[in-house]
């Protein structure tokens, strides 16, 4: 069943995924089954998952940033208890870790925005790197804990929150945003350089998943009705963005900036990877 779609099209579609499209467009573009296209991004996400669990192993990456980011599967929270819906709906917390100088995503898990996610998440990043890190986080408690139980004294974890002022807002061409903010920081753990206590560039990257992976987008109708559907989408999200994708600031694919490939990955070459073929 995997092999009947021609290559180029499965190509075609799976591009199409990586870059924000939504099944249903996908579809209305390729004239391939919507419900073809939802097998062949599971398979190729399952797959995905499996490239970027081998390969990113022994990482030199030391300015590592934290951050977690809402989405939904099949309804938001406040209506699963009223629809009488499975464990698996509600909220689906997506947590990322990424390098801050060579942009590269070592690792991410989908789940609650609980401690024992927080733990699951530090424990899978601990195993990836090698030298001595810093990490950056926002202020959430779960943190504290995950941070020192993954990796005891060896790393450097500072704190960064920023405030808005309440009640006053100032005018913008996109009608009224917040005021100038307040940044706080603090040291929680070793010596972390206060510089570099920082979550702009993973905030960034929140924003970049929303734009390519429209089942995280906002206000949109395409979030996921399927935990694994999500897994599989997230997956496929960064073993495009860390092998495929051009990165503006670093002018090449994150993976190869930290030295994990020397050669820029087309989507042709993911799908081989994944036996697509």
């Amino acid at each position: 069943m995997a092999n009947h779609l021609p290559f180029k099209k499965k190509v075609l579609a799976v591009s199409m995924l990586c870059e924000g499209s939504s099944i249903r467009g996908v579809e209305r573009i390729t004239g391939v089954h919507r419900d073809t296209v939802l097998r062949l991004g599971l398979r190729v996400g399952i797959g995905c998952k499996a490239i970027l669990d081998e390969k990113m192993r022994g990482l030199d990456l030391r300015n590592i940033q934290v951050d977690e980011m809402w989405g939904f599967v099949k309804a938001k929270k406040k209506t699963v208890k009223e629809k009488g819906l499975g464990p698996d709906a509600g909220d689906a917390w997506l947590w990322v870790a990424l390098d801050a100088d060579t942009k590269v995503v070592p690792c991410f898990l989908v789940g609650k925005r609980d401690r024992i996610h927080a733990n699951l998440f530090m424990r899978d990043l601990a195993s990836r790197l090698t030298p001595r890190p810093q990490i950056s986080s926002d202020a959430l408690i779960a943190y504290r804990d995950a941070v020192r139980l993954a990796f005891g004294k060896e790393a450097d974890y500072g704190t960064i929150v920023k405030t808005f002022p309440q009640g006053k807002l100032r005018a913008s061409r996109n009608g009224t945003e917040p005021g100038e903010m307040r940044i706080d920081k603090a040291v929680i753990q070793g010596e972390p350089d206060p510089a570099k206590i920082s979550t702009s560039f993973v905030e960034k990257q929140n924003h970049t998943v929303r734009m390519h992976c429209r089942r995280l987008a906002r206000l949109t109708n395409a979030y996921s009705k399927r935990r694994e559907n999500l897994d599989a989408a997230v997956a496929l999200h960064y073993a495009y963005y860390n092998f495929c994708k051009t990165h503006s600031t670093i002018r090449c694919a994150p993976a190869m900036e930290a030295g994990i490939t020397d050669t820029h990955w087309s989507v042709a070459d993911l799908l081989e990877m994944t036996g697509e073929k």
